[in-house]
């Protein structure tokens, strides 16, 4: 009766690390390869008028789906389409002056190929991403940009891993040589990005994102509870002093470091005492980069929003 061998324990970490050097070393020679094919895939994309259409099936359209997005968010008019959709109608989408990324592994995909007939016939410029450069893909196309790997990081060469990557890597290389051509800039980016915080900060102005209601505002003679309750109260980590020296503020920290500077006498503070004069502010009519700039500037985490020198509302970071 054999007994059974002992369990061979598995070094994850370093099976992990294998993936990322057979991907490194894939995406590395990437720059190895190219030549001329990319600067006029690059050359056409600038001229067209049209769109850039990214095509590709199963893993190859995953990745083309994403490299549509980074193109279209960067500047470049672009959209994915499933070949199997395009072969059943979805073709009348494509104009004669889109410029159109195949995207096959093998360059032998039945799916992409099907299309080729046409794009020829409707004279698209026909980019190919491609690992093979003598398949029926690379032969068709207009420009070829070499994506071919050494290996796969699957143990089985089986499921597409070092290729995809490569494939991925070269679409970010498209969309970044792109955005410098055209010098595409930050505002720019914002304009399709209005939702992140990008957008926030060189799309919107102080006046649409400030607090305008409930805030805390207090008159100096205010004592040092009240302080306390209005900070609390507000939310906002500060306190507006009202003068006729014009507007002070107390913050949070203003609180603690008051009670290490005056011990139990804090308490007899009153508002005016604590507030500190002239805090730092911003027209209601700003954009937000320049307030976020400003409260970068000074480490500061509010601003206070001025209408004419009149205190508008609030704008926090």
């Amino acid at each position: 009766m054999s007994s059974k061998p002992p369990e061979v324990q598995m070094n994850y970490q370093h099976i992990a690390r294998q993936v990322f050097e057979i991907e490194a070393q894939a995406v590395s020679k990437l720059a190895q390869r190219l030549d001329k094919q990319f600067d006029r895939a690059i050359e056409q994309i600038l001229d067209t008028k049209g769109r850039v259409i990214i095509c590709g099936m199963g893993k190859s359209g995953q990745i083309g789906r994403k490299i549509a997005a980074t193109l279209a968010s960067t500047g470049t008019p672009s959209f994915f389409m499933h070949p199997g959709e395009a072969y059943h109608g979805d073709l009348g989408m494509i104009a004669r002056e889109d410029v159109f990324i195949a995207i096959s592994n093998s360059g032998e995909t039945e799916e992409v190929l099907k299309l080729l007939p046409f794009l020829k016939d409707n004279g698209n410029f026909l980019i190919g991403l491609t690992g093979r450069q003598d398949s029926t893909l690379a032969i068709a196309a207009d420009a070829v940009l070499n994506v071919e790997v050494d290996q796969e990081a699957c143990p089985l060469q089986l499921a597409p891993t070092s290729s995809t990557t490569a494939t991925l890597a070269m679409g970010d290389a498209l969309a970044v040589t792109l955005m410098k051509a055209r010098d595409f800039q930050p505002e720019e980016f914002a304009r399709f990005h209005p939702g992140g915080n990008l957008g926030r900060r060189l799309l919107s102005r102080v006046k649409d994102e400030m607090i305008s209601t409930n805030l805390p505002l207090l008159k100096p003679d205010a004592s040092f509870a009240e302080v306390v309750d209005s900070i609390s109260g507000g939310k906002l980590g500060i306190a507006i002093v009202e003068s006729d020296q014009g507007y002070g503020i107390i913050t949070d920290g203003d609180i603690r470091r008051g009670f290490t500077r005056h011990a139990k006498d804090v308490f007899d503070l009153t508002a005016g005492k604590m507030m500190s004069l002239n805090p730092k502010s911003i027209d209601i009519n700003a954009r937000m980069n320049e307030a976020f700039t400003v409260m970068e500037q000074n480490h500061i985490t509010s601003l206070l929003v001025l209408d004419e020198g009149k205190l508008a509302g609030i704008v926090k970071k």
